[in-house]
């Protein structure tokens, strides 16, 4: 079974990969994103890891060069998601859906918050692809793009339980994990976000996420 491009087996493939990290249960939709099944009062989010523990390292450069590490951003929350660029479905989702949150937050709000796309597709995901990508959804200047090299970004991935690799039957596509994490202000990976998240649930979880 495919489903925009993306076979089934695959999905499979990258949900294990998830499960395999310590993450909550997930059903993949779309570009194989998921939703979490455990829920906790306090958050909106689809799911809560516990124990929560340090994010994972995320030290790369976005598409101008500079650096961005997670690390850099303590105090405040992290939004952690995986994207690229040519995706036809999840992906600009994600990034739009971001997008109403911080303009439900307000400025105020919105400064305590960091958001940080890994790239899934580091062939596709060019500097002048990603600047395209953030200028037609927005986002420039807005959310962090980080891109690199197969071997880089590969072990990002890997740390964060992220699946990804290009369709072989529909190499247009690449399959990976549509998920977005959410990093306390102490730098704990916690929450969980499927990638058909409700933008009030991020404006409600951000000024959580920050205080912890």
């Amino acid at each position: 079974m495919r489903r925009h491009g993306i076979d089934l087996r695959v999905l499979v493939s990258l949900l294990a990969i998830v499960l395999a990290a310590g993450a909550v249960a997930l059903a993949a939709t779309g570009c194989s994103g998921g939703s979490a099944k455990a829920r906790n009062p306090q958050f909106d989010a689809a799911g809560v890891l516990k124990p929560a523990r340090l994010a994972p390292p995320l030290k790369l450069r976005n598409y101008l060069g500079q650096p961005v590490d997670i690390s850099a951003y303590r105090g405040k929350a992290v939004l952690v998601t995986f994207l690229y660029t040519h995706c036809p479905d999840v992906c600009p989702l994600i990034t739009s859906n971001l997008g109403v949150a911080l303009n439900l937050m307000g400025p105020k709000a919105a400064s305590r918050v960091q958001i940080i796309a890994v790239s899934a597709d580091p062939k596709g995901d060019t500097a002048k692809a990603v600047a395209a990508f953030l200028a037609r959804h927005r986002m420039t200047g807005r959310m962090q793009y980080v891109i690199g090299s197969a071997r880089e970004l590969a072990r990002v991935w890997h740390a964060w339980g992220v699946g990804s690799e290009r369709d072989a039957r529909q190499p247009e596509f690449v399959n990976h994990t549509g998920i977005v994490y959410g990093v306390t202000g102490s730098g704990k990976r916690l929450t969980l976000y499927a990638p058909t998240f409700k933008p009030g649930e991020i404006t409600h979880d951000v000024p959580l996420l920050a205080a912890q």
